[in-house]
């Protein structure tokens, strides 16, 4: 998949806040479309980076991978205004709530045929709902993304999931997105 100059730089600095060997993300692009935002992943893991390995892509390597795409959708969302409910952001709104404000409030993952996921695999992962609540005196505001991610390398092997993203301590532009 080729990538930009200005997408290679993007992913680096969304990769950032990953140790050097729990980066997976090689590369991503944003499909053509738009309805619903999609983007094209490849990924590669060397090695574990938390446990001996176990033969095969298992629930903690699926979840890292989905969270860098996520991320790079997201700075990619923000950069580009993909996405209405993330229009007012600004890329100093989304770093700094990279880490702390973004997070998973549901998550399923299925693994159809087993996976090795240590050489070049693809993936991708869409934002198929938006929902925002407008913050009020007795509760703050909150996005909440319903993604779709599927994983699958060419020997076969394919898992997807289903992850309910929550974002939290919107900021200030935030509070006037529909």
């Amino acid at each position: 998949m080729a990538v930009t100059q200005e997408s290679a730089t993007l992913l680096d600095r969304v990769l950032r806040v990953y140790k050097p060997h729990c980066r997976y993300l090689r590369s991503a692009n944003v499909l053509p479309g738009g309805e619903p935002l999609r983007a094209a992943c490849d990924f590669e893991i060397p090695e574990s980076c938390y446990i001996d390995d176990t033969g095969h892509f298992n629930s903690v390597e699926f979840n890292i991978c989905y969270n860098q795409s996520l991320y790079w959708l997201l700075a990619t969302s923000v950069r580009d205004r993909l996405l209405p409910v993330l229009s007012g952001w600004t890329m100093d709104d989304f770093w700094a709530r990279q880490l702390p404000d973004i997070y998973i409030a549901a998550y399923e993952a299925v693994f159809h045929t087993p996976m090795r996921g240590r050489e070049l695999f693809h993936g991708e992962i869409e934002v198929r709902r938006t929902r925002h609540r407008r913050p009020t005196a007795a509760r703050p505001g909150v996005i909440w993304l319903d993604t779709a991610v599927r994983f699958w390398e060419q020997g076969g092997g394919q898992c997807d999931g289903r992850i309910r993203i929550a974002v939290t301590n919107l900021p200030r532009e935030g509070d006037d997105q529909s």
